[in-house]
């Protein structure tokens, strides 16, 4: 039974499909699934990012200026009552 014009064609479909599933898999992408982000398949090739530690406390100017500024009132002179 010769092949017939539409069935040529959905096989020439399915074929496409199945290379096109074939490149998308073998190809490496990062991915965010459900808020979590995957890694691509050559992650343990990729380099390395290395931040180094900082300070423990994130505010250590703003505690500085803080705690200068309450010396400097402390060295005012009281104000006098009934004045």
């Amino acid at each position: 039974m010769p092949a017939t014009p539409a069935s040529t064609r959905s096989y020439a479909a399915v074929r496409w499909l199945v290379a096109l599933a074939a490149v998308a898999s073998a190809g490496g992408c990062q991915v965010d699934m459900n808020g979590q982000t995957l890694p691509s398949p050559y992650y343990q090739h990729d380099d390395l990012q290395y931040f180094q530690a900082g300070p423990e406390f994130k505010l250590s100017r703003e505690a500085a200026a803080m705690k200068e500024f309450r010396q400097q009132q402390e060295q005012l002179p009281a104000p006098r009552p009934g004045n």
